[in-house]
């Protein structure tokens, strides 16, 4: 029985990043031996084992054939017979198709690699060094979820570039309509994974320059070539500010339903009719109509769905709010439901400043809606609600009429904050 560490640990062992999860392979063993061994038995559709001691992962050495077109199945043979380099040809790209043979720990229990001595059949390092993302062997074919995969990665290195012949499979693969028998699941895991890396737009880039994306999100591949507001550089079409807007919110570590959020916010430009641009008068209707079709293909998770409707409806009002009266600042805190969920508002606004930053020469600007906003909210949530509501059933009201006395109270109590100095400062141009 022979041990190695392999995939992306020592990818990114050799790229000098931090090895979050250590992913073993055990050549030349069965499950059972294995389990007299006392490991633990985890794996549901191949053989994957937790080691006593550390709880990490090793699975049998194995290979895969595909038994249905997309992602919908894979025949698994584990055995003592699969060899280490059969195991590595069934692997994605070069980059995670090296293998470290491992050595016990002398300190605790567990293994360690041996990165001196690295099993390396199909020219991972190399590409580690010339930074290229290639295909191991024509078997990527068979799965085309790695055509997400290899985008994400793009995504997470973004100064790797794709091997010609790597990118040719893929459009290939596209135009064979691979990607379109993928399942909803998976293709969401991958694009949200994605989107989560340091340079999102990277993904999106490949998916465009190999064709996926008119597959999977054609809604996003219609902003190309549409024409910005004029008062925007407009050699910079719709589509590139939304790679901005993306990248913007990875720069400032935005979460995934901020991300998605500004992904999607935009939609409805890629359906502007001619007589309506370059102003894409009405487009924040058309964006939540889109994406909510889009939500429901791909089984959006409900926190991603939900900020992403609240920003596309109310981006634009956002970007004004700074020449709102108080009785506007507080209707729209209440149709981003700020009072009921204040946290969810910091997300809204931050989703926006990607919005507002995202274009050139605005990225290093501020977005002072963002503090005002947060501190209206913070002026208006000062009025004690229950007091009112108290006051009003002594009177005989309520229903509506308590609300409605509420709302002019938060009103009032803005615009309370609009006339003392605190807010002065934070009076600036919308962006």
């Amino acid at each position: 029985m022979d041990i190695y560490m392999v995939g992306g640990a020592v990818r990114d062992a050799l790229l000098g990043l931090p090895v979050q999860d250590h992913d073993w392979v055990v050549v030349g063993a069965t499950p059972d031996e294995l389990t007299a061994l006392g490991y633990l038995p985890v794996g549901k559709d191949f053989p994957v084992f937790l080691h006593p001691q550390t709880r990490e992962e090793y699975a049998l050495a194995r290979t895969e054939r595909n038994t249905a077109r997309g992602y919908r199945g894979f025949a698994i043979h584990a055995a003592p017979d699969v060899t280490l380099e059969e195991d590595l040809a069934r692997r994605d790209l070069t980059i995670n198709s090296i293998a470290a043979p491992a050595r016990p720990k002398m300190a605790d229990a567990g293994f360690e690699p041996d990165l001196g001595a690295l099993i390396d059949p199909h020219g991972g390092q190399r590409d580690i060094q010339d930074k290229v993302l290639r295909h191991v062997t024509d078997a990527f074919r068979e799965d085309p979820v790695r055509i997400l995969r290899l985008a994400r990665f793009a995504a997470r290195f973004a100064d790797f570039g794709v091997a010609p012949e790597t990118l040719a499979l893929m459009r290939e693969m596209v135009a064979h309509g691979e990607v379109d028998a993928l399942v909803a699941e998976r293709v969401w895991q991958e694009l949200g994974r994605g989107l989560m890396e340091g340079t999102p737009s990277r993904m999106f880039a490949v998916l465009r320059d190999c064709g996926a994306l008119q597959h999977l999100l054609p809604e996003v591949e219609k902003l190309w070539g549409v024409p910005q507001r004029p008062e925007y550089h407009p050699e910079v079409d719709t589509g590139v500010h939304l790679m901005m807007v993306l990248d913007m919110a990875a720069h400032l570590n935005a979460s995934l339903p901020v991300r998605f959020a500004c992904l999607v916010h935009d939609l409805g430009k890629g359906t502007t009719p001619a007589e309506l641009l370059p102003r894409h008068i009405g487009h924040e209707e058309r964006s939540v109509r889109l994406l909510k079709g889009l939500c429901a293909r791909l089984r959006v998770p409900t926190d991603c769905r939900e900020l992403a409707e609240v920003v596309a409806r109310e981006h634009g009002n956002i970007h004004r709010s700074a020449e709102f009266g108080a009785a506007a600042l507080v209707r729209l805190l209440e149709r981003c439901d700020a009072f009921r969920k204040p946290q969810r508002l910091d997300e809204i606004l931050l989703a926006c400043e990607c919005d507002a930053r995202g274009r050139l020469g605005f990225q290093d600007t501020a977005y002072p809606q963002r503090r005002r906003l947060a501190q209206a909210l913070q002026a208006a949530q000062s009025v004690v609600t229950a007091s009112i509501a108290e006051a009003a059933q002594a009177a005989g009201l309520s229903g509506p009429k308590i609300g409605e006395m509420i709302h002019a109270a938060r009103v009032q109590a803005v615009q309370a904050w609009i006339a003392g100095p605190a807010s002065q400062a934070d009076t600036a141009p919308s962006a």
